[in-house]
C-alpha cells in the first residue's frame, strides 16, 4: 500500500511559498505552505506546514490504533481524543530539528479503569506505524479517561 501527497514549491526557503496541491484521498487540497506558516505565525493561520501534517498523521494513526486495540479487548471506545505536539527547534550547527511529539489521549471506555486504559494505549503508541516511524525522535504519552 502506498500513499502519495503532492506538493509544488516556488522561490528560497524564506522568500518562497508553496502549495501542497493534493493528498490522494483529496481530503487535503490547495493549502498554503510557507516560511511565515512554519516559523513566524503561531497562531497557525497562515497556512500549514511540515510539522503540523505530521502532528495529524501521529494523532490519527495512534487514535485508530488504540481504537483496534481497544475493540480486540471487548472494550470499544466509546470516544478518543487524540492530540500530538511536534517539538521543531534550532539544531546544534545550524538548521532546525524535530524532538519530539507528545501525544495527549483522552478516551471514554466502558468496562474498563484508567490504569487499564493507559496500558492500552502504551501499547498503541508503540505499534502505531507513525510512531515507529518517528523513532529518532522522543515520543510521549498521557492517557486518561475524560
Amino acid at each position: 500500500m502506498k500513499r502519495y501527497a503532492n506538493v509544488i514549491w516556488n522561490g528560497s526557503l524564506t522568500k518562497g511559498s508553496g502549495t501542497l496541491v493534493e493528498t490522494q484521498s483529496q481530503a487535503l487540497r490547495d493549502l498554503p505552505l510557507g516560511f511565515k506558516a512554519r516559523f513566524e505565525d503561531e497562531s497557525g493561520r497562515a497556512g500549514t506546514n511540515p510539522e503540523e501534517l505530521i502532528a495529524a498523521a501521529h494523532a490519527s494513526c495512534i487514535a485508530m490504533q488504540l481504537a483496534h486495540l481497544l475493540a480486540e479487548n471487548g472494550t470499544p471506545a466509546e470516544s478518543l481524543e487524540s492530540k500530538a505536539e511536534i517539538d521543531l527547534q534550532p539544531a546544534e550547527g545550524g538548521g532546525f530539528e524535530i524532538r519530539g511529539s507528545a501525544i495527549t489521549m483522552v478516551g471514554k471506555v466502558a468496562g474498563l479503569d484508567e490504569d487499564q486504559f493507559k496500558e492500552i494505549a502504551a501499547k498503541a503508541k508503540e505499534i502505531c506505524p507513525v510512531s515507529k516511524a518517528l523513532g529518532a525522535i522522543d515520543v510521549t504519552l498521557d492517557a486518561r479517561f475524560s
